[in-house]
């Protein structure tokens, strides 16, 4: 088994939920977007960059793709990992969704592959994307929906509210933009003129499934404040408390070595005219 002590959340975000998270619905989120080749691509919370990698490969030597997050370290892992064959060169920028350092209509695709609902003024990012995009470019944005269909992350955060005295509203960020009139609303107001929001579902596997709570508690130390403010030592304790409360939820989702669980997304297409 790979030692994960010295890894920052990031690289274990990368590592544990890149493969077998971002990169299948990154897959997704680029199969609304049809890219063309040269095409420029703004990637906003990218993170450690798997949407703007695959977004690379597709646009070519001749596109162009900005890589935009407000958290360092997450960037610093993407820009170091290898980009495909013939990809266009990725630009990572440390920024704030709410307040893009980019000009107007500079950009004809935008992507948001889970970030919108982290961002404290969603209203703001909205418009910054709608700013940036040329006369008839179009975003792509995913967001999970409810909780509720995520049981396996329900479990999670209601046994780490237990052990913090927090509530499940506190940790459930990711969770937090559900409902797909909300998001196509949002979009609406921010000034695009055509929004379509579609489901999708998709089946992940994530291996070692005795490893679950401590590789995704420290992955979400990356977003969630409750998180993040842990140290070192007081996050161990959480995992350690966290991973006796699932471990018989956690065996209800194993299958042949894997966590098997759906995940559902709402995707939403928003086009400028």
């Amino acid at each position: 088994m790979i030692d994960r002590s010295e890894l920052t959340p990031a690289q274990v975000y990368d590592e544990y939920l890149g493969p077998t998270i971002a990169d299948p619905w990154t897959q997704v989120v680029l199969g609304h977007a049809a890219l063309r080749s040269a095409e420029r691509v703004l990637d906003v919370a990218s993170g450690t960059g798997s949407v703007a990698r695959q977004a690379a490969a597709r646009v070519g030597r001749s596109g162009k793709v900005v890589a935009v997050d407000i958290n360092e370290d997450m960037l610093a892992v993407g820009s170091k990992l290898a980009l495909p064959a013939q990809a266009a060169r990725i630009d990572w920028r440390q920024g704030d969704a709410a307040r893009l350092d980019m000009a107007d209509r500079s950009f004809d695709v935008v992507l948001c592959q889970q970030g919108l609902q982290f961002f404290r003024d969603r209203s703001a990012a909205a418009r910054e994307m709608r700013r940036v995009l040329v006369e008839r470019g179009r975003a792509v944005i995913s967001v999970w929906q409810s909780l509720e269909q995520h049981p396996l992350y329900a479990a999670l955060f209601e046994a780490t509210a237990r052990q913090l005295g927090a509530s499940v509203s506190d940790l459930d960020l990711s969770f937090s933009l559900p409902d797909s009139e909300t998001l196509r609303e949002l979009l609406v107001s921010a000034g695009f003129s055509e929004v379509e929001t579609v489901p999708h579902t998709l089946t992940v596997r994530l291996p070692e499934p005795e490893r679950f709570v401590q590789l995704t508690t420290t992955g979400a130390a990356t977003s969630i404040p409750a998180f993040a403010r842990l140290d070192e030592g007081a996050r161990k304790r959480l995992v350690e408390a966290i991973g006796d409360d699932l471990r018989a939820v956690t065996r209800g989702f194993s299958e042949d070595g894997f966590l098997v669980f759906p995940m559902h997304s709402n995707i939403a297409v928003a086009r400028v005219k």
